[in-house]
């Protein structure tokens, strides 16, 4: 990915920008030889960080926050280290601390996000932005949305920046890469060219259309960031932070209904690295007429569908793909995972509402199978590194978006 990719998505500079600053205003007073030595160490760090020098800017880092732990600049400090070096657990789990000592940082609540984003974990990140959208600036909280999985969500707000008579060049290419990545590309020429000449946007495309496409989740956000992702194992467990007396907790990210009726335990692995949400253009699906269809003089009734096939199909068993925040989520990972999964492709895709917790969830999936065929279905989904499990029907219905549309008699 060519870095000037960069020039126009200012999410990337809000991620790793003011590092200095953000040093020089620590709210731990300097009050023993252990805190001067963590300034002269943070400085250090934010020299490297400067420099590009990601691993270096880490080692210092890291002892500037082991020499003071409760200073919310320095765990700040170090998350950005991570983030340069491509480290994104650990970068996850420092900006978790930083936000324990300082619940209103929405700076350190975005890099949260784009570090889960980066490691897969994309309903933890759209969490996040939620709980912390008053602090987020909409420019930036858009882009991220729709890196976190959410393009629909992350358009409107863009789109909504976009409109303001302040809106800048930066604004608009976010909002274009944001309908890039749900597969627009008309719209994203069209608000692209607002600052660019037809030469340099045709560039530009090319390069979101690899972006958009990445082989993983990490790739789409070093590519963002100009990083190269690395093998992570997490940062030192010393460096963890101790329950804090005044601070509020950490907030805790919304996981996925349990699986009531998984096919298989799943498998320990060292490292897991999912496979980034991408989006295929938009198209039109048009149902084949039957081959008896007859049309009656010149009214225009209701298709008569062929009667379904007797198949091995027909069954009373679900293979439940995910569950999202959103109908619209849920439509982008059903164009992934059916483009992905052949199989998927020609089946179906069924939703509905369900809460648990106390929170809202659209449970996507895909049914009428006999138990062996979920089971081997639910295998295929598994062997691309995505998440299922196989269950009876509990009232899903058929997904809005693939309902045919209904022609009125004239």
């Amino acid at each position: 990915m060519k870095t000037h990719l960069l020039i126009s998505v200012g999410l990337a500079t809000a991620m790793l920008g003011g590092s200095l600053a953000l040093v020089a205003s620590g709210t731990v007073a300097v009050a023993s030889s252990e805190q001067n030595m963590a300034q002269k160490l943070a400085g250090k760090a934010t020299k490297a960080l400067a420099k590009r020098r990601g691993d270096e800017a880490v080692t210092f880092a890291e002892q500037a926050v082991s020499l003071a732990p409760r200073d919310p600049a320095f765990r700040t400090l170090l998350g950005k280290a991570y983030l340069q070096a491509g480290r994104f657990a650990s970068a996850t789990q420092a900006f978790s601390d930083v936000l324990a000592l300082n619940p209103a940082d929405g700076r350190a609540a975005l890099n949260l996000a784009l570090a889960q984003t980066a490691t897969g974990e994309w309903v933890a990140a759209r969490v996040t932005l939620t709980a912390h959208a008053a602090r987020i600036a909409n420019a930036d909280r858009g882009l991220a949305l729709a890196l976190a999985g959410d393009p629909a969500g992350g358009i409107a707000l863009l789109s909504e920046a976009a409109r303001d008579p302040a809106a800048t060049a930066t604004m608009r290419q976010n909002l274009a890469l944001a309908l890039a990545l749900d597969g627009r590309w008309v719209e994203a020429r069209t608000v692209a060219s607002v600052d660019m000449s037809p030469e340099q946007v045709d560039a530009r495309l090319v390069e979101w259309a690899g972006f958009a496409r990445p082989q993983s989740a990490a790739q789409q956000v070093a590519a963002l960031l100009g990083v190269t992702p690395a093998v992570d194992r997490g940062q030192p467990t010393q460096l963890a932070l101790s329950a804090p007396g005044d601070a509020a907790p950490v907030a805790v990210a919304l996981a996925e209904p349990v699986m009531d009726e998984p096919v298989a335990a799943p498998t320990q692995v060292a490292t897991v690295i999912r496979p980034a949400i991408t989006f295929a253009p938009r198209q039109e699906v048009v149902q084949a007429l039957p081959s008896d269809y007859r049309p009656r003089g010149n009214s225009i009734g209701p298709v008569r569908m062929a009667a379904a096939p007797k198949s091995r199909d027909i069954g009373g068993y679900y293979v439940q793909l995910g569950a999202f925040d959103t109908p619209a989520v849920a439509r982008s990972a059903w164009r992934r995972l059916s483009r992905n999964v052949p199989r998927l492709a020609g089946m179906s895709p069924q939703g509905m509402q369900a809460s648990v917790r106390g929170a809202s969830f659209y449970r996507l999936s895909v049914g009428g199978l006999a138990r062996a065929d979920a089971a081997s279905l639910c295998g295929r989904v598994r062997a691309k590194g995505e998440r299922c499990f196989v269950r009876t029907h509990a009232g899903e219905q058929l997904a809005n978006w693939a309902r045919p549309e209904r022609l009125a008699s004239r």
